[in-house]
Parts: structure tokens; sequence; C-alpha cells
């Protein structure tokens, strides 16, 4: 098996929680999805505001790192930030999840914040973007930490091309992006092209596979039928060989999300989803 560290992204281990709910909150305690993470070999854990908050009143931040130290997980992701582009009553929601997240990536050591695109891929100036974007970086690397967009092929960001140029309009070395297989897949970037990203840009990786038939939306099929790594139709070896030459290293995050995987007990689920991705990267 690999001996590269692999993460559980925040949805791996969240059992019956998906993106889109009116309540994203994993219905398990912060305990049971650490344990099982820790048992199944991980060395890093995907942690959702909407986690942090439901756990932080229960355990208190120096719990929670005590939790993550206590099961060998020393790399940690904290997301999502949306609307930081935005102003209004949108931007000030955000605001206030921007503070709780750098705050809480300070006390927990966190190594990268995730951010997302505009989902309603609605008109945007790339200059203002990236002048926020570069402002939100600048805060992430005060706070310790790196800021990661991820690119979503159904957002204003569709490819890992246009992800890299807003990352490099904005300059900030903090910046980079996080790479999710699936959205290189369904948006028929070829493994070649990530070869040549910059090692600089890349914050995260993110495995998984899928079937080659998209079913529904974009968005159905990319919460509800993702497959485990080798179980599906990608090219999951030639894209880990094409990030490799790029220079990424790892941690490899996992990011599992399908109705079956949601319905597994999450020891089962965490398990099965380290030993699939290992031995794609083996």
């Amino acid at each position: 098996m690999s001996t590269e560290d692999l993460l559980a992204t925040c949805w791996t281990t969240a059992g019956d929680a998906a993106p889109g709910q009116s309540d994203q909150r994993s219905p398990l305690s912060l305990r049971e999805r650490v344990e099982a993470a820790g048992s199944a070999g991980y060395k890093g854990f995907g942690l959702l505001h909407a986690d942090l908050v439901e756990a932080e009143p229960t355990y208190g931040l120096s719990g929670i790192r005590s939790l993550f130290e206590d099961n060998g997980l020393v790399h940690l992701e904290l997301e999502l930030l949306v609307d930081w582009w935005a102003d209004g009553p949108r931007r000030a929601a955000s605001d206030a999840v921007r503070l709780d997240l750098l705050r809480t990536a300070e006390a927990l050591g966190a190594s990268h914040l995730k951010i997302g695109p505009d989902v309603e891929d609605r008109p945007w100036e790339l200059d203002h973007w990236a002048e926020e974007f570069a402002t939100l970086a600048a805060q992430a690397d005060g706070a310790g930490a790196r800021l990661a967009i991820e690119f979503l092929p159904w957002s204003n960001l569709k490819t890992v091309h246009d992800g890299l140029r807003l990352v490099e309009t904005a300059g900030h070395p903090a910046g980079g992006l996080i790479i999710d297989v699936w959205h290189t897949e369904r948006a028929h970037t070829p493994p070649a092209d990530l070869a040549s990203v910059p090692a600089s840009r890349i914050v995260g990786v993110e495995l998984n596979d899928a079937d080659s038939e998209v079913i529904g939306t974009l968005f159905e099929d990319t919460v509800r039928r993702r497959r485990l790594c080798g179980e599906g139709s990608f090219d999951l070896t030639g894209i880990i060989s094409a990030l490799r030459t790029a220079g990424w290293t790892g941690p490899w995050g996992v990011e599992i999300l399908s109705d079956a995987h949601r319905a597994l007990p999450v020891r089962e689920a965490a398990e099965a989803a380290y030993r699939t991705a290992a031995a794609v990267l083996k």
C-alpha cells in the first residue's frame, strides 16, 4: 500500500449528510468520525464549518486539537467559505464564517482553508475576485494556513485553468487550488494538463471515481453517485502520475460522496475509502 499520507475530507466521514441539504451537519459525533479516520489509517481530516460550530461547545478548540492529535491526524482542512467576493447581507454572513474559520485555523494549526466559487455562475470580474482572494489569502497566511479554492464545472470557475488564472492574478503565495479529480474529469480536462500546474499553486488534491455517464445534473451526480477509487471510469493512474509530475506529494484527500457511502457505518465507510485510495496510489 501507499506510504503517502491520506486525508479524509469532511464528507467521507460525515455519515448521512451532504452538500445541498438545508442542514449539512453530520449526525455523528466528532469523536466517532475522528476515531474512525484514525483507525482506518488517515493522517488528515476535513472539518465543515457547520460541524465545527456543533463540536466546539462540547470539546472546546483545545479538546478538538487533542482529539486529532490522539488519533494521529496531523493535516487539518477547514471548509467551506462562500460569498467571500460578495457585498450586502451575503457578504456579512460570509465574513462571520470567515472570522470563525481563521480563528479556528490558528487555534488548531490547520493546513488550509477551502473556499468555493460562485455555483450560480453569475457574471463576475476577475480583478475584483483576485483582489478579494489576495486579501483572504493574506488573512489565512496570518493564521498559519494556506487558502485553496475548489473549481467546479457548473460554477464560474469551471476548470483547473480558470482556477489557476484567478490565483495567479491574485498573486499571493499562500493562495492556490484544490484539485478534485471528479471536477477535472467531468470538465474533460486531460491528465496531461494537470502535470503543468505549478506545484506552488496546488494546496490540496481529492481522489474519487465515478461512472462514465453523468446521471441528472452535475451537482446531483457528484453528490449522489461518486464511486470508490478504482471502481469507476476515471484514469486515476494517469491523473496521479500527472499530479506527481507537477510536484504534488500529498497529503492526498479522499472525498467520497454517494448515497451508498452515506448508508454505511462510519468505520466501514472510512476504511473502504482509505483502502481503495491507497491502492491506486501504490
